[in-house]
C-alpha cells in the first residue's frame, strides 16, 4: 500500500464546513422540537405565512424560520462540497473508489430527503412518527458527511489508512454506532410523545412521583439504552487500548466515550433541575455529538482492517504504483545490461 495522501485542502476544508453546517442545522432542529416552535409557521411549507422573510414577531416563528434559514446554508455548504471534489476527482484520494467525490455526490442527494419530509412533518401537524423519520434522515446525512472528511484524510482517514487494526475494533465499533443511532432516535420520539420528556422524576431510575403509564415506559427505555452505549463505549476505550489498536481509532472512541460521559451529566442535571429547557438542548446536541464521533470510530475501525471501499481503493493503487515501478526499473536494467556484454 502507498502512503496515503490528503485530498487538496479546498477539498478538505468543504468537507468540514459541510459538516460543522450540517451538526448546527441537526442541533437547531432539536431546539425547535423542545421550544415547540416545529409549527411555528403554521401549515405553510416553503414559506412562512406568505412570506421568505416573515415579521419577527414570535418566538416560535423566529426559531422555525431559522432552522429552514439553516437547511438552505447547508444545501449551499454541500454543493460547494461537490464541486471542489469535481474540480480534484483526478486525485485518488477524491475521484478513487471510495474517495469524496462518491459521498460528497451522496450528501447531496440526501440533502433533500430531509427537507422534504420537513414539508411532511408540517403538513400531517408534526406527529412523532414524522419527527423520528426526520431525525434518521438527518442523522444519516450526519454519517455521510463525516464520511466524507474521514475519506479527505481528516479526522484520522489517512492515518488509519497507514495503520492496521483488528476485525474485532470493526464490530464493537460498529455496535456502538448502531446503538447510538437508536438513542437518538428514541431521545426524538421521547421528545414528541406527550409527557414522554417529564415522566420521570428521579435520577437514574424514574423514582416515586414518576407519571407512570406509556409515557414512562417510553422514556426508561431511552435511558436504559443510554446508559447501556455510555458503558460500552468506556468498555472499547479499555479493550481498544489493550489490543494497541490504530491511534485514530482510539482516539475516536475515546472523543464518544467522553460525550456519553458528559451526556449522563447533562440527563442528571435536566431531570434534577426541574428540567430546564437550556439543559435539554445540551443533552440532545451531545446525543448528535455521540452518534456522530461514534460513526467515525467505525468507519476509522472498518478502513484500518482493510473492509472498506477507501481501503481497497488504497490498495490497489498501491499495486498499481508498485508494478509501474517494476517495469521502469526493468526498462533501465535492460540498457545496462546490454552495455555491459562483450561485444562480438
Amino acid at each position: 500500500m502507498t502512503a496515503p495522501t490528503l485530498a487538496p485542502a479546498p477539498v478538505r476544508r468543504a468537507a468540514f464546513v459541510a459538516l460543522g453546517v450540517a451538526l448546527v442545522h441537526t442541533i437547531f432542529g432539536g431546539i425547535v422540537r423542545i421550544s415547540g416552535s416545529g409549527m411555528g409557521c403554521g401549515d405553510n411549507w416553503p414559506k412562512c405565512y406568505g412570506y421568505w422573510i416573515p415579521p419577527f414577531e414570535r418566538m416560535d416563528l423566529i426559531i422555525e424560520v431559522m432552522h429552514r434559514y439553516l437547511a438552505v446554508a447547508l444545501f449551499v455548504s454541500i454543493a460547494a462540497l461537490v464541486a471542489a471534489a469535481w474540480r480534484h476527482r483526478a486525485q485518488p484520494s477524491v475521484g478513487a473508489r471510495g474517495g469524496v467525490w462518491g459521498s460528497a455526490r451522496l450528501a447531496l442527494g440526501l440533502w433533500f430527503a430531509p427537507a422534504l419530509f420537513g414539508a411532511v412533518t408540517v403538513f400531517t401537524g408534526n406527529p412523532p412518527w414524522a419527527t423520528v423519520v426526520h431525525k434518521l434522515l438527518a442523522a444519516t446525512l450526519l454519517g455521510v458527511l463525516s464520511m466524507a472528511v474521514v475519506r479527505s484524510g481528516s479526522l484520522g482517514g489517512a492515518a488509519a489508512l497507514a495503520q492496521r487494526g483488528s476485525t474485532k475494533a470493526v464490530g464493537g465499533a460498529t455496535a456502538a454506532a448502531g446503538l447510538a443511532l437508536l438513542v437518538v432516535l428514541m431521545g426524538g420520539l421521547t421528545a414528541k410523545i406527550a409527557g414522554a420528556a417529564v415522566a420521570c422524576v428521579g435520577f437514574p431510575l424514574c423514582g416515586e412521583g414518576s407519571l407512570g403509564g406509556g409515557a414512562q415506559h417510553v422514556q426508561l427505555t431511552h435511558r436504559v439504552l443510554a446508559y447501556l452505549l455510555v458503558l460500552h463505549l468506556v468498555a472499547l476505550v479499555a479493550v481498544f487500548r489493550r489490543r494497541a489498536e490504530p491511534a485514530p481509532v482510539r482516539t475516536a472512541v475515546t472523543v464518544a466515550a467522553g460525550f456519553g460521559v458528559l451526556q449522563v451529566v447533562w440527563a442528571a442535571w435536566m431531570v434534577l433541575g426541574g428540567f430546564p429547557g437550556v439543559v435539554r438542548s445540551l443533552h440532545q446536541a451531545t446525543g448528535i455529538l455521540i452518534w456522530v464521533s461514534a460513526f467515525i470510530t467505525a468507519y476509522l475501525a472498518r478502513i484500518a482492517a482493510g473492509r472498506s471501499a477507501i481501503a481497497l481503493s488504497q490498495s490497489a493503487i498501491g499495486t498499481a504504483d508498485t508494478e509501474v515501478y517494476a517495469v521502469q526499473t526493468a526498462a533501465h536494467l535492460v540498457p545496462d545490461a546490454r552495455a555491459r556484454l562483450p561485444r562480438g
